[in-house]
């Protein structure tokens, strides 16, 4: 499509048309609307049609929306061909304030083009290679935690190290490990959780310590903050925003969430009962492969959101310490790798399949759905803006988030899976093998 077309002509009819916005018609046009219409004021009411219309129909329903906004009659067209409109509304519909391609309009039409091929299971699908000669433990090989980002995919491993993935062309581009230290088990040294920013790859161990390298790959992996495991328990789970990093910990009642402050990487938060009891559980985990004890993400910018088997609570990371809210399951446990979050809300899942989506600030229930098989077998799920993914006996099975309706099933198997991740454009999953070597398989749904 080329930037210099005069109106919004991507895939407007995918989402339906159901409320969306209804313009005048070309037919009849308003009287003197060349004359009293400035370009301003056509850029903010193109922009809160859009998400109006989002906000009542979906995401997909913004485009259409839009273009019945440039029909309306020649000023109102001219209007789309400003860029600083199409940042508007890349950030304001599908929160992009990166642009990844030549052009904001450009950049929202590939948005709206990639949300339909999720909607539709149109996909690319690869299984990512690396070299593992360098392994010489048998648990080396075993993924424990994927990180997306726009350019990256980074896979944490049971012997602490992390590899480094290119995107574009699915390359192994690096391989990062800590430093050398005593371990206080055969897992102490696996990887918790990634966070990958703009200029650096930050991870963390069970053990507590925090890596940060520089990901350009220039200087080597430092130790940002050294763990203090008889003290603080197992960090179960590692990850962080533009400004903090959070680690939910399990072993010591009464320390559960931790927080730094990523710039000056100083503790500024220990606190919190979430884990207490996991206690014991979680310095098991330094010696076995358990259940996974806990998950933990960001929500928004400055949210936090943990889910053990009985308790989600949601912490203001701006207000350290202050929950935020707090969702509890005593009848049947939730199933902690079916939880996963969102930018505004959060997905739960109970042991029984019964999975509900609700608001991070109100619990407010969105949607629910159930995922069939979860009684029996393990299941391990993520979410992104518009779905959610659920693996069970090697099946991926994929719902709306919005609705609550079930969409499809991806068609590659996968087999038993050990982390689960999905962005609005990638869906990365690893599994065992019979080798006892992790598989990386890639799904792609990026717009051509």
């Amino acid at each position: 499509m080329s930037s210099s077309s005069s109106s919004y002509n991507g895939d407007s009819g995918a989402g339906g048309s159901g409320g969306v916005f209804e313009a005048p018609s070309p037919s009849r046009p308003r009287r003197g609307a060349n004359d009293v219409w400035p370009e301003p004021f056509l850029e903010s009411l193109a922009v809160q049609v859009a998400v109006d219309a989002s906000s009542s129909a979906g995401l997909l329903a913004a485009a259409p929306a839009l273009a019945n906004v440039f029909r309306v009659c020649t000023t109102w067209q001219a209007v789309s061909r400003s860029d600083h409109l199409w940042q508007l509304l890349s950030r304001q519909v599908w929160a992009r304030t990166h642009l990844m391609h030549d052009t904001w309009r450009n950049e929202f039409i590939y948005r709206h083009r990639t949300a339909t091929n999720f909607r539709t299971r149109t996909h690319t699908y690869f299984t990512l290679q690396f070299d593992p000669s360098d392994v010489d433990e048998p648990d080396s090989l075993s993924c424990r935690c994927l990180t997306l980002s726009d350019i990256y995919l980074a896979a944490g491993f049971a012997d602490g190290t992390v590899r480094l993935f290119l995107l574009n062309n699915r390359l192994h581009v690096r391989t990062l490990r800590p430093p050398l230290r005593d371990r206080f088990g055969r897992f102490s040294r696996a990887v918790s959780g990634i966070v990958i920013s703009d200029s650096r790859l930050t991870f963390a161990t069970m053990d507590g310590d925090i890596h940060v390298a520089d990901i350009d790959g220039v200087g080597h992996t430092r130790t940002a903050y050294a763990g203090d495991i008889v003290n603080d328990g197992t960090l179960v789970d590692f990850t962080g925003c533009g400004r903090w990093w959070v680690g939910l910990f399990a072993g010591v009642p009464g320390r559960a969430f931790h927080i730094w402050d990523c710039n000056s990487e100083e503790t500024t938060f220990v606190g919190g009962t979430l884990t207490d009891p996991e206690a014991v559980m979680g310095w098991h985990t330094l010696t076995e492969l358990t259940t996974s004890l806990g998950r933990l993400r960001i929500s928004g910018n400055e949210t936090a959101v943990a889910c053990t088997r009985w308790r989600i609570m949601a912490i203001d990371l701006r207000n350290q310490g202050v929950i935020i809210g707090e969702d509890e399951e005593q009848r049947r446990g939730l199933t902690v790798t079916g939880f996963d979050a969102n930018e505004e809300a959060y997905v739960r899942m109970d042991s029984r399949g019964n999975a509900s989506v609700r608001r991070v600030n109100t619990q407010e229930t969105v949607c629910e759905f159930r995922v069939s098989g979860a009684a029996q077998r393990r299941v391990m799920g993520c979410v992104n803006r518009l779905h959610a993914l659920m693996c069970a006996g090697g099946v991926m099975r994929v719902w709306e988030v919005e609705s609550g309706a079930y969409l499809y099933s991806i068609r590659e198997r996968v087999g038993e899976v050990d982390a689960i991740v999905a962005d609005e454009r990638h869906v990365a999953v690893a599994s065992s093998s019979s080798t006892a070597q992790s598989i990386i398989h890639l799904w792609d749904f990026g717009a051509l």
